[in-house]
């Protein structure tokens, strides 16, 4: 199997991470896992990262601040917002930043790969 793209999972809920890694593993993803955005933002793993996975709603920073802080220190990688609220604000703001997806939790496997796929096909171009 051919290893594609390095995706990082963000997300608070561990058993989502585990979910996750295993999913995109199976694909064929790279994947490294932060338990929160500010993990992430203190990691050396940022330039390698083709495609962030994010929960929206972390304790501390959320997926959208950290997004946001991200493009503001120029790194202009693709993200896929996941989420167990219904808040329209915060699906707003990550369209606005320019987040390829957006999915309500429980969502199906396939939506996710998907969206990957959209994602790392237009950071291509």
């Amino acid at each position: 199997m051919v290893t594609r793209a390095a995706i990082a999972i963000i997300d608070d809920d561990e058993n989502v991470r585990i979910s996750l890694d295993s999913l995109l593993r199976a694909c064929g993803y790279r994947v490294q896992l932060f338990e929160s955005a500010e993990h992430f933002l203190n990691s050396d793993a940022i330039a390698a990262v083709d495609c962030l996975v994010s929960d929206i709603q972390m304790p501390g920073m959320s997926g959208v601040q950290m997004y946001q802080q991200l493009l503001n220190d120029g790194h202009c990688m693709p993200a896929i917002f996941i989420t167990a609220s219904a808040d329209q604000t915060s699906r707003r703001t990550a369209q606005r930043l320019g987040a390829c997806c957006y999915l309500s939790k429980p969502f199906e496997s396939e939506e996710l790969v998907a969206c990957l796929n959209l994602a790392l096909n237009t950071a291509e171009r």
